[in-house]
């Protein structure tokens, strides 16, 4: 990635507190420890604010690797990794375009929603190519949550320009692409764009057993507080920025309650929050936890799981976690620890840094700041007061 592309993160999307059920979803936060559960009509997520979260991608088999042994075939090697993560999308690209990049921004992709392809990318650029944005229309629509103030920005629309408008950080912004929006570049800029097809909105409606999405409300140029988008903007930062941590899994869960969450908040869609249907049948349940428990590595979809059992994504989602007591990438974190756990106690020589390739995690840092968090004290210290031992042979 160029300099003039680095990214800055700032965790100033969400601070507790905030009105999150304002925005039209269904949002418990236990103040002690920053735990969050967001209900959508789709789903249920439940995650950790802030640092505490589980971010791991769909690995495929050509990832380049470092040599070594692991029955997960070595570690990552993650700028190699993070490489072939920044091309995957054809978004990616058409952001590119659309904004006179040289290179293709980093995206963060999901296919759950029947193969209809949902995706975020992050654009920062410090020194852009001055000049009108380029065509981007499409039976879509972006969602942009700015992240640098972007002042007497110059708006054009089916090919005019249609006046100015002062682009505040923090404020989310909804554009329908059958016009072919875009703005005159000639100041820097920061923000995080989403692709949402108006099929995603028709499939998500479905899905819900609610009427069809029609139009958002979106008026060109007219920016929204949206405490949500900020919270969702802020978790996924953390997906782009790290790659090799991202989890397929709670990629899925986010994009899929960003979708849920504009086509109820801008698009009408009823809420069908009510009495909990019921969990998956018992061999449904086990099957799907003997699938994710054989992909500690988190390569695995929720499309893909959901698809063996005939289930839609959020159907699967909602029964799984009434079964489990948590949804499915909270699952798959917990067993991960849980086969550290059985390593640390039965292999004793075994590196922490191996150990953490094969429990799942993406590396040794990755292993301990998760671990930390669910456990309460780091792995050396849990092996420490269990097998003795000083710290240095950890």
């Amino acid at each position: 990635m160029s300099d003039s592309t680095q990214t800055s993160r700032r965790a100033i999307y969400w601070r507790e507190g905030e009105d999150l059920q304002s925005c039209g979803l269904d949002v418990e936060i236990a103040p002690q420890n920053r735990f969050v559960t967001v209900t959508a009509p789709m789903l249920t997520i439940a995650f950790r604010a802030g640092a505490n979260l589980d971010l791991r991608t769909r690995i495929p088999d050509n990832v380049p690797r470092d040599g070594g042994g692991s029955e997960l075939g070595g570690p990552i090697k993650p700028r190699e990794w993070s490489e072939q993560m920044v091309q995957a999308s054809t978004f990616g690209q058409r952001v590119r375009q659309q904004l006179h990049l040289r290179d293709a921004p980093p995206s963060l992709i999901t296919r759950s929603l029947r193969g209809i392809e949902l995706a975020v990318t992050e654009t920062q650029v410090d020194n852009p190519v001055p000049g009108r944005s380029g065509s981007v229309a499409d039976e879509a629509y972006f969602v942009s949550l700015k992240l640098h103030d972007y002042p007497d920005c110059e708006l054009w629309d089916n090919g005019k320009c249609v006046g100015k408008a002062d682009v505040k950080a923090g404020t989310t912004y909804l554009y329908d692409l059958r016009s072919d929006p875009g703005f005159i570049i000639d100041k820097p800029f920061h923000s995080l764009h989403f692709y949402l097809p108006r099929s995603a909105l028709d499939r998500i409606a479905k899905e819900s057993g609610t009427p069809p999405v029609g139009d958002l409300a979106c008026q060109f140029g007219v920016g929204h507080d949206d405490k949500v988008m900020r919270h969702i903007g802020a978790l996924l930062l953390q997906g782009l920025s790290r790659p090799a941590e991202a989890n397929q899994l709670f990629i899925d869960h986010m994009m899929l309650a960003f979708t849920a969450h504009i086509a109820q908040a801008y698009g009408g869609m009823q809420s069908t929050n009510g009495p909990a249907r019921g969990g998956l049948p018992p061999w449904q349940m086990k099957r799907a936890c003997e699938k994710l428990d054989a992909d500690l590595g988190g390569t695995l979809s929720l499309q893909q799981i959901a698809a063996e059992f005939g289930l839609s994504v959020g159907h699967f989602s909602r029964a799984f976690r009434i079964s489990a007591g948590l949804p499915p990438h909270q699952w798959l974190l917990r067993q991960r620890v849980e086969a550290a756990k059985r390593l640390m106690t039965t292999v004793r020589d075994l590196p922490l840094s191996e150990i953490a390739i094969s429990a799942g995690f993406a590396n040794q840092s990755h292993f301990t700041k998760v671990f930390s968090a669910q456990v309460g004290e780091s792995p050396a210290a849990w092996r420490r007061e269990r097998l003795g031992g000083s710290e240095d042979q950890m």
